[in-house]
């Protein structure tokens, strides 16, 4: 009763703390511990979310927390049907559409006819505005600089990582389903694609500022050890209070490197959806009901280029080798010099759509050069570094069902890409005499080479 009506309680009432302390303990006794436990009902778990939203005490945060995560995990909304492993001889078997629990609560308030009174009427629930908000604040929690450490952090930490897990639970099923049976529909009325449709926020700003948190608390990391954060923190008279905030100090950076992991997750499901949603336009599922928009990894390119700065700690952070090359391939089709004469039957040798048409764009001391002056020889050595360890990361064979990263290096071998890493580095270091090879660069070359003594 604490939980539902708290007209007569206190936020910080010690009544209150029990209370629901005791729910959700009642909830996990009652859904999670018995083997055919039943699933709580909409306003539990709109209870349990609004505990996660709102409450100061660190042990009701990580409680419910916790227990949001194990409910959505024994039941999903969104669950793709057992499908038996086929005979060897057999054709692979096509996913069936996946299963949505109707009448399902959903820690989101979506949809373009509901109105405002709706929406303010859902406490449980948080909206798109909402959720764009939780991002902004988070970022400028990550450039505070000040000594106090609150629970405040960790409470709209913990909040986006479970709103990021339940985006990713319900669209990577139905992504996974529209790949193989093309039903523009069920990504349309994933979570994810309403949410980014919706009128309420400003879908360019809702990726900038995605981006910038993960490089900010990337930057932030890096300039800051455990150790430092720790002594920073003043012993308060009481020992006890300074313990915990010398135990939250220590906690800070992994959740801030969890922080940046789940933001990376709906960052590349954002652009896996615009893959997709590209996909069905040209197959012709698209109706004008969907709308047009830009696509996030082109805002992530305009906003790496015009912010050379970030193109480090983003590159850095985003480990998804396949996303990493085609981004990289896509920063340098800007800068690299085209053919004055170029037709689409061109048989030109050297094609920059491939991996290994952009290293050789390098082998030109004219277009490197060129490239040179519009990025700058340090941002080039950067880019091929990380572009060459993300091809080191997924070999051919394991992407055989990839047509796209096949395209991206059309089959080339192992030994000739590392004989243009090489090459372009020497290209460039030969052009930009004022720099040197930065370290990053220097052991792009070093494994480059390694490989290539091998392999003779």
């Amino acid at each position: 009763m604490a939980i539902l009506d708290t007209s007569g309680f206190n936020r910080d009432s010690h009544h209150r703390h029990d209370d629901s302390l005791a729910f959700l303990e009642a909830v996990r006794s009652a859904s999670l511990l018995p083997y055919n436990g039943t699933p709580p009902t909409n306003t539990m778990r709109e209870a349990i979310f609004q505990i996660l939203k709102e409450e100061t005490s660190l042990e009701l945060i990580i409680g419910s927390y916790q227990l949001l995560n194990e409910l959505d995990k024994r039941f999903p909304r969104v669950c793709l049907p057992k499908v038996e492993e086929p005979a060897s001889s057999l054709p692979p078997t096509i996913l069936d559409e996946p299963v949505s629990v109707e009448e399902a609560w959903c820690p989101f308030t979506l949809g373009l006819d509901r109105d405002e009174e709706t929406n303010k009427g859902s406490s449980g629930s948080i909206d798109p505005m909402g959720f764009h908000s939780l991002i902004q604040e988070l970022g400028k929690m990550t450039n505070q600089k000040s000594k106090a450490l609150e629970t405040k952090i960790l409470r709209k930490m913990l909040l986006l990582h479970y709103l990021v897990s339940v985006l990713e639970a319900d669209f990577v099923p139905r992504n996974k389903v529209f790949k193989e049976k093309m039903s523009w529909t069920l990504l349309r009325d994933s979570l994810l694609n309403m949410l980014l449709g919706s009128r309420k926020i400003i879908y360019k700003g809702l990726v900038k500022d995605c981006l910038s948190v993960v490089c900010d608390v990337f930057s932030d990391l890096s300039l800051q050890s455990e150790s430092s954060v720790v002594d920073s923190v003043a012993s308060p008279s009481n020992e006890i209070s300074y313990n915990c905030t010398a135990a939250f100090a220590l906690a800070l950076p992994d959740l801030k490197r969890s922080t940046c992991i789940y933001l990376k997750k709906l960052l590349r499901m954002m652009m896996e959806l615009d893959t997709s949603r590209n996909v069905a336009d040209v197959q012709g599922l698209t109706t004008r009901a969907d709308g047009v928009r830009t696509p996030a990894e082109e805002i992530i390119l305009d906003e790496l280029a015009y912010n050379s700065d970030m193109l480090s700690p983003f590159f850095q952070t985003f480990d998804d080798p396949w996303w990493k090359l085609k981004m990289i391939m896509q920063y340098f089709h800007k800068y690299i010099p085209k053919s004055s004469v170029r037709t689409r039957r061109s048989s030109s040798p050297v094609n920059d759509s491939t991996f290994e048409g952009v290293l050789k764009c390098f082998s030109n001391s004219r277009s490197t050069k060129n490239i040179i002056k519009r990025i700058g020889g340090d941002v080039a050595q950067l880019l091929l570094g990380h572009a060459f360890l993300a091809y080191l990361s997924v070999s051919v064979e394991s992407s055989a069902e990839n047509d796209d990263f096949e395209e991206m290096v059309k089959g080339k071998s192992r030994t000739e890409i590392c004989k243009h890493i090489v090459a372009a580095f020497t290209s460039i270091r030969k052009e930009d005499k004022n720099s040197e090879i930065l370290l990053f660069g220097k052991q792009a070359v070093f494994t480059a080479a390694t490989i290539l003594s091998t392999k003779s």
